[in-house]
């Protein structure tokens, strides 16, 4: 596997010292097809992906169990170390592999992630352990950032057969961004509508539409 490099991108990187880090490992079962190839405004929704983190953070790297899917992109790829436990595995994955000491987690299908909100969110980490939006009861643990120091905890629930992210949270220092403060930098919270299903596709290219036509 290839070992981690700089992602080249017309615009500089602003952030060094986190990492990046795209999770492509989903089966997108409910959707049909591999929902990271699906093209919006003419672009593939992985190649989208890519070009925002890729403006934003000065090392990007990719976790995928299918990576021949994946190389023309011409960035890092890593298969997850334990194959089978979900997000989980993906984020422990990159975990261990990242050369920073944090990492800025983002699965493929969130077609509107928001630069300013993602830069906000590794910004007022200090010294947590991660630092996760949080939208009434809602967690969003794949548009997040964790440290190396998440490591264990995140072990301790594979070990246990425990699969669920959020679980870690009650083991480790995590700073909280609520709604309020999310929604002054993404007033609709688009940077959390992800694509599961056909209809959210139907949603998603409806919303891209409506951008595109105020932006003429």
């Amino acid at each position: 596997m290839s070992t981690e490099t700089r992602y080249s991108n017309t615009v500089k990187p602003s952030i060094k010292g986190v990492t990046g880090v795209i999770l492509a490992g989903g089966k997108s079962s409910r959707f049909g097809r591999n929902k990271a190839l699906v093209e919006i405004s003419g672009i593939r929704l992985i190649e989208r992906i890519i070009r925002i983190m890729g403006s934003i953070f000065e090392s990007l790297i990719l976790v995928s169990n299918t990576p021949g899917e994946y190389e023309y992109l011409q960035i890092p790829i890593y298969e997850d170390l334990k194959k089978g436990l979900g997000p989980i595995g993906g984020i422990h994955t990159g975990l261990e592999v990242i050369k920073d000491n944090a990492g800025f987690f983002v699965a493929c299908d969130m077609p509107f992630i928001n630069k300013d909100l993602i830069r906000h969110i590794v910004e007022v980490r200090n010294d947590f352990d991660a630092v996760v939006p949080r939208i009434d009861w809602k967690l969003e643990a794949l548009h997040s950032l964790y440290t190396k120091g998440c490591i264990p905890a995140i072990e301790e629930l594979i070990k246990s057969g425990e699969l669920q992210t959020i679980k870690s949270y009650n083991m480790i220092n995590v700073l909280y961004v609520d709604e309020e403060e999310l929604r002054a930098i993404d007033p609709e919270l688009r940077s959390f509508l992800n694509i599961n299903r056909p209809d959210d596709l139907t949603e998603v290219l409806r919303l891209e539409s409506e951008t595109s036509g105020r932006g003429k």
